[in-house]
């Protein structure tokens, strides 16, 4: 069996993030530069212009070099590797800030250094140079191994909530759809449909999908627990007419939370209750409310909490901050409000 391919460690300097990193880590670095040379000479302005398109140029010069060359130094063993990418902007910054240097001193321009200084010049630019490759190749590498931990935890959150399609459900589900079979047989057909789709949204996978994927699906989830609970349980939908139903969102989003307004609310009450799902849009950004009557006698529970837990961590990994999910009780009733935006 062929051994399991290393995991890219090189950054990918093409992507704007890290191109918007790398600008600023040079300026920065100027910026501290000038600062040191205290006092400021007649002509700092000057200087710092002239050093920051220097810089900057050297820089995109630098992550040009890095993108372009990516795959084949990822290949490379990991010392090999890191070494190479290291000495890349090294060798770029000590040929270019040569030639600069000579071009300046030869034009009599003096924006950079005396012919003396040629040597200290470019071997400082080198310096600086390494110092800053290796902060940057080390931040953008604890960064996207960062992003991998949360997307692999995100996709363990997803699993679990695949699994709790609970063995009493299941056998609930079917006990009552055996006693439809004989008096109700098309309510019975549909029962077992509603049945097989909830299976299949909740094995299906961790992709994505969409909002009216997910109304559908908790509709669906509410017409199997009312065979159960029967006039016990009754929703109450209020969705905006003009929902961005293609709005793409992770798998299983609503559902839970729907179990969760029935499994510890509804059926702990005896009289039952109603449950109110609202979805509407506000500005850019769509607002989802789930809303139960609580129990009587509340019990406390953590499966509630690791559903909302795993929601709002998948959020997050999907639409980053702008997501968020709130949840609490007020006046008798227990609302989960999600928000993500539209853009």
């Amino acid at each position: 069996m062929p051994p399991a391919a290393r995991p890219a460690w090189m950054p990918d300097f093409c992507r704007p993030q890290a191109l918007f990193g790398v600008v600023i880590a040079v300026e920065v670095a100027v910026l501290t530069a000038l600062l040191l040379r205290l006092p400021q000479p007649a002509g700092g302005w000057t200087d710092l212009f002239t050093a920051s398109l220097l810089a900057q140029w050297l820089a995109l010069l630098c992550a040009a070099a890095l993108c372009k060359l990516r795959q084949r130094i990822d290949r490379l063993p990991l010392a090999v590797g890191v070494t190479a990418a290291l000495a890349l902007p090294m060798a770029i910054v000590g040929a270019a800030t040569w030639v600069v240097a000579v071009l300046d001193q030869q034009l009599d321009l003096g924006f950079t250094v005396p012919p003396a200084l040629t040597g200290r010049f470019v071997v400082v630019s080198m310096a600086v140079a390494l110092l800053l490759s290796a902060t940057l190749l080390r931040y953008f590498y604890v960064t996207a191994q960062w992003r991998t931990q949360v997307a692999a935890h995100a996709q363990a959150q997803v699993q679990a909530l695949q699994a709790r399609i609970r063995p009493h459900f299941l056998f609930n589900s079917m006990n009552s759809i055996a006693s439809l079979i004989r008096h109700e047989p098309a309510s019975a057909e549909r029962a077992v449909e509603d049945l097989a789709e909830l299976f299949r949204a909740a094995l299906g996978g961790d992709g994505e999908s969409t909002l009216g994927e997910e109304l559908h699906l908790a509709e669906r989830y509410l017409a199997i627990e009312a065979l159960r609970l029967g006039p016990r349980l009754t929703v109450e939908w209020a969705l905006e007419e003009t929902l961005p139903r293609a709005l793409a969102l992770p798998r299983l989003t609503l559902q839970p939370l729907v179990e969760n307004a029935v499994v510890h609310g509804i059926a702990r009450r005896p009289e039952g209750g109603t449950i109110r799902i609202g979805a509407r849009t506000a500005g850019r950004t769509l607002e989802i409310a789930v809303t139960n009557p609580l129990p009587t006698h509340p019990a406390p529970s953590q499966g509630n909490h690791h559903a909302q837990g795993s929601i709002a961590l998948r959020l997050a990994h999907r639409f980053g901050a702008r997501a968020r999910m709130t949840a609490g009780a007020q006046d008798g009733y227990y609302s989960a409000t999600l928000t993500v935006p539209l853009d």
